[in-house]
This record gives C-alpha cells, structure tokens and sequence, in this order.
C-alpha cells in the first residue's frame, strides 16, 4: 500500500517491521538526504514487507507547540501519567485537544517504528528548527520509546568527530543522544556523520576536499551496512 500526501508516504504491511524516516535537511539535495535515502534503500531491501514511512519535516513542517501543549504536560504531571495510551484520556480543554490533534498522529507513527531514521543536517552547530519541532510536539514528561532504535545521519559543514578543533561546539549529535536518552529512554542511538561538506562550496576550505570525499564514502558504506543490519 502507498499512499501519498502532506509528504509523508507509506508503504507495507502495518503489522511487519516498520521503519519510520525523517528528513529535515531545507535541502532538497542535501547529504543527509542522500545518507537517509541509502539506509532507507538497503533496510527495504531487507525487509521487502515491512512498513515504510517517510515524513519531509522541511516541505511540511510540523507546528511549533503551544499553550494547549503546555497544558497536557502538565496535566500528565499533575496525574503521575507514564502510559502514553492515556494521554488522550487527560484531555479537558479546546486548547489541548487541538494540540492533541496534532501531537497524535505524529506519536503514533514513532511509536508504530521499529526504527526511527532521522537525516539532518547541523544548522549553526545544533539541528534544524523542524527536527526540533517535531521532537517537541511527541515528548511527554517521564515516556519510554525503548526498544525503538533510533539511526541518525548527517551532514557538518566543518569537522566535529573527536580530536577535531571544532569538537567542543558539536551541539548535533551531543544534544540528540541526550535528548533520546533522557526523554525517550534509548541508550543506543546510531550516529553516522558526512563532515566538511562546506569544501564543495567553500573555496577557504577547498584544500579539504579530500577528507570530505572519504567522510562521505565512509558514511555511505555504514548507512548502508547499518540498513542491512537494522
């Protein structure tokens, strides 16, 4: 089955293996669009019934969350609530069933994954405003994503890995494994990184054309390691 539409597109059978796959990158052609696209094609192949989704958080992007938001939080708080089957149950406004219109069907396809596939690439050394939105609209106070496995691929303008001068400002992948951590309760979230992507562009940095040329092959050999893994 396919159905198309507010760029998200599904394939398979919802009962099999389900891949969830985001993209963030304003890009159209970005390299973390190209990673994800990698990974996305050898897990399928893989799993030739599973379930496909694919979200474009930058075509459509996800609302900014608001005070109805703010008030269902608060409310799962108030009432010690860790199942997220009943958070519609806590709803008691116009203001948080309009949020919780939105936030519904955006949890239920992360908590229908088996896998979560997120490509984005670092804006101004952290993510993008609709990577960000999107993860504030699915988390609550206190919920558990566990054993869900999340993949994250992307793209740096400069070098970040460990070692490099710039390491300390890597905000990406440090503020994503924090934030899978310490909201979602997964440990084990895989980072495949392109660097120096700017020396396609930059000619102060076209000297490291090369290291950008085998960070990329090196990410696309493990996206699509990890997609036949996963």
């Amino acid at each position: 089955m396919e159905v198309t539409g507010h760029a998200v597109h599904l394939i398979g059978d919802p009962h099999m293996t389900a891949l969830l796959h985001l993209d963030a990158s304003a890009r159209r052609t970005s390299i973390s669009r190209l990673l994800g696209a990698e990974f996305a094609a050898a897990w399928r192949a893989e799993h030739p019934d599973g379930h496909y989704v694919h979200r474009d958080l930058a075509a459509d992007p996800i609302p900014f969350i608001g005070e109805g938001w703010t008030e269902l939080c608060d409310r799962v708080l108030a009432h010690g609530s860790t199942d997220l089957d009943r958070l519609a149950d806590l709803v008691n406004s116009p203001a948080q069933q309009a949020a919780w219109e939105i936030v519904e069907p955006l949890l239920a396809e992360v908590r229908a994954a088996d896998v979560v596939l997120i490509g984005t690439p670092m804006y101004n050394y952290s993510i993008p405003a609709s990577l960000k939105a999107w993860l504030d609209q699915i988390t609550f106070p206190r919920m558990s994503l566990a054993p869900t496995r999340f993949v994250v691929v992307t793209a740096r303008g400069g070098a970040y890995s460990p070692g490099a001068p710039k390491a300390i400002y890597d905000y990406q992948e440090r503020y994503l494994r924090d934030f899978f951590a310490g909201h979602f309760a997964v440990q084990d979230a895989a980072f495949v990184n392109a660097e120096l992507v700017n020396a396609r562009h930059d000619p102060a940095l076209a000297h490291l054309r090369d290291k950008h040329d085998a960070s990329y092959a090196a990410a696309l050999d493990a996206v699509r390691a990890l997609g036949k893994e996963y």
